[in-house]
């Protein structure tokens, strides 16, 4: 009995740089149209996340009128929720839990008593951080 052996030629197996490029333009347009989608998602949810917070500041400002009689003059500022200004006897905070929050750009939040919209004024610049503008940049504040 004579036993052939076969020997085969085998194809290496693996991915022509032809290949290779197509995946990765399709990639790139699927990220393409993915990406700008999924950012713009971001930038509504630090807009809300915004609003939530100057609601939270809001109603910690309400207690400490309650108790003083009065809001924090524009010089106190937010700090006067934590911290009792050396002026005011009838402060029982603090009246928040943490220290007041940045504005979700990492920004401190804008105090102004009188307000010129509301009885106080508590506001973000919004995303590039300067007065006005539209979109993301616009102005946030409890009006």
């Amino acid at each position: 009995m004579h036993t052939h052996i076969c020997i085969r030629h085998f194809r290496q197996t693996g991915f022509t740089l032809l290949e290779l490029l197509v995946v990765l333009v399709i990639l790139g347009l699927l990220a393409g149209y993915v990406a700008p989608k999924y950012f713009s998602q971001v930038g509504k949810s630090e807009v809300k996340t915004a609003r939530a917070q100057i609601e939270a500041l809001e109603k910690a400002l309400d207690q400490y009128r309650i108790d003083t009689g009065h809001y924090p003059s524009t010089e106190q500022g937010l700090a006067a929720l934590n911290s009792k200004p050396a002026d005011e006897a009838r402060w029982d905070g603090p009246y928040l839990k943490k220290a007041v929050p940045n504005d979700p750009w990492g920004k401190p939040y804008q105090y102004r008593m009188p307000g010129e919209k509301s009885e106080v004024d508590i506001y973000s610049f919004g995303r590039d951080g300067q007065p006005g503008g539209t979109g993301e940049n616009a102005d946030i504040g409890n009006w």
